[in-house]
């Protein structure tokens, strides 16, 4: 059985729970104000976790988005009035909610292997109907993240873009072949998956290690105590 890998790993059971409280304490806005010192952590959290982790280019727009974000709300927002203020208000809203989650799905994915996200759901007993598409999924969107790439410089190469009138043929350039390309990255992920023996009744073995540590309690900790808080304010 290999060892853990250097540095700061998270066990992918804390990353999943991570991911339903970022959607509890950010994206569903569950307490108000009397959580919002706890909303903010678990909002800078996902930035962290990147940072920690070398996803240097992820951190950095992400970063740049939230920035640009509280910049736009402190300082013009203030200025609007009518339709344009509340269209702001809600876009505000929208990013200030959602980037989090958005940040931290992308971390779960990015730095979550299949082989480490089995042996974790196989700690949980959780059934094969449930693990074997969240596996497929771990890699579907990095692969069509790749396809993406090497259609948008196939366009390049073609002089197929947004400017020179040819908007029109960068959609149908794009989106088509993107589509196309899903579909069948989801088979051959399928395929795969099942060639790999996912969806044996057999118990299989995993040379790759998981286990709780530091960091996975201390964000056990933090989750516990924001749900503690936010009880004793309900039951009040």
């Amino acid at each position: 059985m290999q060892g853990k890998k250097p540095g700061f790993t998270l066990d992918p059971r804390t990353k999943l729970l991570l991911v339903f409280a970022e959607a509890f304490f950010v994206l569903a806005d569950t307490g108000g104000e009397r959580l919002s010192w706890f909303r903010l952590a678990f909002a800078i959290l996902p930035f962290l976790l990147l940072l920690v982790s070398k996803r240097y280019q992820t951190f950095v727009t992400g970063m740049l988005v939230f920035a640009a974000t509280e910049c736009f709300k402190t300082f013009l927002f203030p200025g609007m009035r009518g339709a344009m203020a509340v269209l702001m208000m809600i876009l505000i809203l929208l990013i200030s909610r959602f980037l989090p989650a958005f940040l931290m799905g992308s971390y779960v994915i990015r730095t979550t292997k299949v082989s480490e996200f089995k042996a974790a759901m196989e700690r949980m007993h959780a059934p094969d109907e449930l693990t074997i598409p969240m596996c497929v999924m771990f890699r579907f969107f990095p692969t069509v993240r790749e396809e993406n790439a090497s259609i948008r410089a196939a366009m390049k190469m073609r002089g197929i873009g947004f400017g020179g009138g040819k908007a029109s043929r960068m959609v149908e350039y794009r989106m088509v072949p993107m589509l196309a390309c899903s579909a069948k990255i989801g088979d051959e992920l399928s395929a795969s998956a099942l060639t790999r023996g996912l969806g044996i009744s057999r118990k299989r073995t995993n040379i790759c290690h998981i286990g709780f540590g530091a960091a996975d309690y201390g964000i056990f900790l933090l989750i516990l105590v924001s749900c503690a808080y936010w009880i004793i304010g309900v039951i009040r």
